[in-house]
């Protein structure tokens, strides 16, 4: 019971208070780490998923890029999450009975919204060639469960768990460490966490 109460008490709602230092601090540390952690997340993703349907190039950049190349779209999808989705999130948490209701509802939303957003992009800037018929950066045409050839229901679950793992772990675990430590310290962490991702872009970009 004391285990569950914890897990209650970090994920509790009043993170989103962007008129505070602490909640920029926080948001600011995420978006470092997840421009990191994404690029691992995609080798681990493209290895599964070329292992079960063959569909990654050898020379796809997130297996050739070196560890620490930033891939900026995940810091700037946890951003964007954490200002637009983690106060949707705590709307949900008040109105749900129970924190399992409050889950399965978000999961849903995010696989949704995934699915929506791919298909926009897609339909956007990823249209076959009149010619060949070829799209020019994905095709997911012939796979199961796609979505007008563009999305795909299988990367949508999976980009809508790893949104619920950042907003249902990720950040109310970093913004409960950042109360629970004395502002010294966590400022220290950010100013660490800052230099280790420059010493990052450093090596990507410049050497």
């Amino acid at each position: 019971m004391h285990v569950i109460e914890r897990i209650k008490t970090i994920l509790k709602t009043g993170y989103f208070a962007p008129k505070t230092w602490a909640f920029w601090r926080t948001l600011i540390i995420c978006f470092f780490v997840c421009n990191i952690l994404g690029h691992g997340l995609e080798i681990v993703y493209c290895g599964a998923m070329n292992s079960l349907f063959g569909i990654i190039e050898d020379d796809y950049a997130a297996l050739v890029d070196p560890w620490y190349v930033p891939y900026w779209v995940y810091g700037a999808g946890a951003v964007v999450m954490t200002l637009v989705l983690e106060p949707f999130k705590e709307h949900i948490i008040a109105r749900r009975k129970t924190i399992w209701g409050a889950l399965l509802q978000t999961f849903v939303i995010m696989v949704f919204l995934s699915m929506v957003l791919e298909l926009f992009f897609g339909l956007l800037v990823n249209q076959p060639d009149p010619v060949t018929g070829l799209y020019p950066y994905w095709d997911n045409s012939q796979l199961p469960l796609n979505v007008f050839g563009q999305a795909w229901l299988v990367n949508d679950v999976f980009i809508g768990l790893a949104a619920m793992v950042y907003l249902w772990i990720v950040f109310p675990v970093v913004s409960w460490a950042s109360e629970k430590v004395r502002p010294l310290f966590a400022n220290t962490a950010f100013a660490s966490t800052a230099a280790a991702f420059s010493t990052c872009c450093l090596f990507a970009y410049a050497l």
